[in-house]
């Protein structure tokens, strides 16, 4: 039984940076693939970044690759998402979820199963 619950949004200015916390718990936690997903006011959900159940695996959606790293610790059962020149159109709620198999193509809504509950990222001067 895995339960996901997300940390670290909050108001940051553009330019700046936040790292958020995906913290799992279940017996199977550290068997899934973990993705990060944004979604806007009236806007499809769209996922940003996405690792493998070891780490070894990692994908970005384009617009955050060179800024944004996916990790994770699976010893603290724990996936982060640290953000670094964050932009205004990244403003949304930020969510975790965990998928049974990875995808090498991308991260994508439909091939999740369990999710957060979501933290507010706002980015604004």
């Amino acid at each position: 039984q895995l339960q996901l619950v997300e940390s670290g949004g909050g108001l940051v200015q553009p330019g700046g940076s936040l790292r958020l916390s995906c913290a799992a718990s279940g017996f199977t936690a550290q068997s899934y693939t973990i993705g990060w997903f944004r979604q806007a006011p009236g806007k499809e959900r769209e996922g940003v970044s996405c690792i493998n159940s070891s780490g070894a695996f990692t994908n970005y959606v384009d617009s955050v690759k060179g800024r944004f790293t996916i990790s994770r610790d699976n010893a603290k059962n724990t996936v982060y998402l640290q953000m670094n020149s964050l932009k205004p159109e990244e403003t949304g709620i930020y969510y975790c979820a965990a998928a049974h198999y990875w995808r090498g193509s991308g991260c994508y809504t439909e091939a999740y199963s369990r999710w957060g509950q979501g933290t507010q990222v706002t980015v604004s001067s």
